[in-house]
């Protein structure tokens, strides 16, 4: 089932509550209302886990309102797109720079059977869709996170977990996607989205998520498109 999920980020220094904003509009509350001093760890992951960490890179400059506000429309077009692929959940999140960004997890696509990381055919499927969606969009980093059920060892699911992004990385690769975009991370048990005390909450914990976060690159010509309706 397809399903798209659109998540407004609600960044306490700008605003007092979340509103049904499109992203246009809550790139500029993001990029220029906070002040958005890149670098100062001020974004973090939207999820229900406080153990959420932050993603994306710091790019270590001022992002002004009208920058956040070009890429939080970026991010919501290709979100819509992504949510074209079969068993796709796609949200909006925010990363360590305060910016739009997108969150993928598949019902059924990138899931594992226990202890193990290789990936099903319906896992590839989905992630040639997702590498050929992404082709046009070269100017964004991708975080790959993999997890685990909580059965076993600390160490041997951190392995597992690790494995789990390595094999979901190094298959978009080989379907294109330049391996300095791309960051693999196992997160061991540590950020479940169901019960462990079940079968089925603990497949749906055994499973990749995938993030896509804007880079220098993308800012950059962010920033020149303001500066070139400023200079009109």
């Amino acid at each position: 089932m397809k399903k798209f999920i659109l998540l407004a980020a609600c960044v306490t220094l700008v605003l007092s509550s979340c509103g049904q904003w499109s992203n246009l509009a809550k790139g500029s509350a993001i990029g220029g209302g906070s002040g958005a001093a890149v670098g100062a760890g001020v974004g973090a992951l939207v999820g229900k886990d406080a153990k959420s960490a932050a993603i994306g890179s710091a790019i270590g400059a001022i992002i002004g309102t009208g920058v956040g506000a070009i890429i939080g429309d970026r991010m919501d077009k290709k979100a819509e797109e992504l949510a074209a692929i079969e068993g796709a959940q796609v949200e909006t999140v925010t990363d360590v720079n305060n910016l739009t960004s997108v969150k993928v997890t598949f019902d059924n696509g990138i899931l594992f059977a226990f202890n193990k990381a290789n990936l099903s055919d319906a896992a590839k499927k989905s992630l040639k869709e997702f590498a050929s969606s992404m082709a046009d969009m070269p100017d964004t980093d991708i975080t790959i996170w993999g997890h685990t059920d909580n059965i076993g060892t600390a160490e041997a699911n951190a392995s597992v977990s690790q494995k789990r992004a390595n094999a979901v990385k190094d298959f978009l690769v080989a379907q294109g996607i330049a391996a300095d975009r791309m960051t693999a991370e196992g997160k061991s048990y540590d950020m479940p989205v169901a019960s462990n005390d079940t079968d089925e909450g603990r497949a749906q914990n055994r499973r990749v998520e995938v993030y896509i976060t804007a880079n220098a690159d993308m800012v950059a010509e962010a920033q020149a498109e303001v500066d070139a309706e400023s200079a009109k």
